[in-house]
């Protein structure tokens, strides 16, 4: 980076904002905005070392001997400039005390801006700087250029431009009015196309390497989170749809969702680019390939099992609250009734819960045995088409 100084600067108050955020959350300090809980002296110690983190960032990229920069790079640029903004904007707020304060914003607009940050905090916190590491990681790992340098500048530009308009979905059948919650559907549908535009570059990339995804780890993992970011982008612009919003809205099946996006497509991600830097890094051969496969199997049974309990669930419970008798009186009256009813498929999402995070551990444990036979060497693996391992 640029700075040494202001990356150890960013890690203290990242951390920092971690260990406030868990004293005072729990103590019922909050704003109850989601993804805004935090009280505004501890927004803006983010705000500060976020744009610390940008500026070492920005730095770095200006500095660069290549004239080129590669999409990659677009990617972490658009999360870095859009995150703080959106923030920001979100949580202007008037203190009325150290740890109180009261939105600026008020009844239908204060909603309209919630979810204008709320969807687009996922977008660029959880989608664009994960597409950043997939355009990296992946053909770095196989040591091949990705499928389609254009695709990746079209996917770029046209999810920048959609994305943005998208929130409104998350407010269908609300006092906002008609026309701006179609325009978040019909912005919604659209990121169908750019999403997949990615997902099916990251698929062709990989077949330049296809027939060693079976005895490499890291390219399963990198397969699985890219085959889940295509399930999840299929998924939300299905969501936005009014008809399906309202069998699925606030059940179980926005859980599932949001978690096919967050342990499939991040979850894995992360994994795969832990996987190809911790051996480099303390330049140790990985301890064991059959703990990261086995890392790789239970983690994707464990967020299967997750998912699809959540999908069963989030239906029936759409639909049992929507059951309606030949009186036109509602089946289930009763609430905790539903409740029971949801209990094996909410057991089964802690089964696949705790598989995924076995699947966890076992990674920590091999990158502790990698790094204890640090500087024994690293051999890279070359994972071409046609070239013997």
């Amino acid at each position: 980076m640029w700075n040494d100084t202001l990356s150890k600067i960013h890690l203290a108050l990242y951390n920092l904002t971690i260990v406030l955020a868990a004293i005072t959350l729990p103590l019922g300090y909050s704003q109850s905005k989601e993804y805004a809980e935090l009280e505004w002296p501890i927004d803006l110690l983010l705000v500060v070392w976020y744009v610390i983190f940008f500026a070492n960032y920005l730095m770095t990229v200006i500095k660069r001997k290549e004239e080129q920069m590669y999409v990659a790079i677009w990617f972490y640029i658009a999360s870095f400039v859009t995150v703080p903004l959106l923030f920001i904007v979100n949580n202007i707020v008037i203190p009325a005390g150290f740890l109180k304060s009261y939105s600026v914003y008020a009844g239908v607009f204060d909603a309209n801006i919630q979810w204008w940050y709320g969807h687009n905090a996922v977008a660029f916190v959880l989608t664009t700087p994960f597409l950043g590491l997939m355009y990296y990681y992946l053909p770095k790992h196989i040591k091949q250029p990705i499928y389609s340098h254009r695709l990746s500048i079209i996917h770029f530009w046209s999810l920048i431009f959609i994305y943005i308009w998208a929130g409104p979905h998350h407010l269908l059948y609300s006092p906002i009015p008609e026309w701006l919650q179609t325009t978040g559907m019909v912005f919604s549908i659209m990121l169908w196309m750019p999403s997949w535009g990615g997902m099916l570059n990251g698929f062709l990339t990989l077949t330049q390497a296809k027939d060693k995804i079976k005895v490499d780890a890291t390219l399963k993992m990198m397969l699985a989170a890219v085959t889940f970011y295509g399930m999840s982008t299929f998924e939300g612009p299905l969501l936005s749809i009014r008809a399906v919003s309202a069998l699925g809205h606030n059940t179980d099946w926005i859980i599932g969702h949001v978690h096919s996006g967050t342990l499939g497509w991040v979850g894995f991600m992360s994994a795969a680019a832990l996987y190809y830097l911790v051996p480099r890094l303390w330049n140790s051969n990985l301890y064991s390939e059959k703990l990261a496969n086995a890392h790789f199997w239970l983690g994707t049974l464990g967020i299967l099992l997750y998912i699809i309990s959540m999908w069963v669930s989030g239906i029936t419970e759409g639909s049992m609250w929507r059951a309606v008798g030949e009186n036109g009186e509602l089946v289930y009256k009763d609430w905790v009734e539903i409740v029971e009813f949801l209990k094996p498929f909410r057991l089964f999402r802690a089964i696949g819960g705790t598989l995924y995070l076995t699947g966890i551990i076992l990674m920590v444990y091999n990158f502790i045995k990698t790094i204890q036979n640090k500087d024994s060497g690293f051999v890279e693996q070359d994972l071409r088409i046609g070239v013997k391992s």
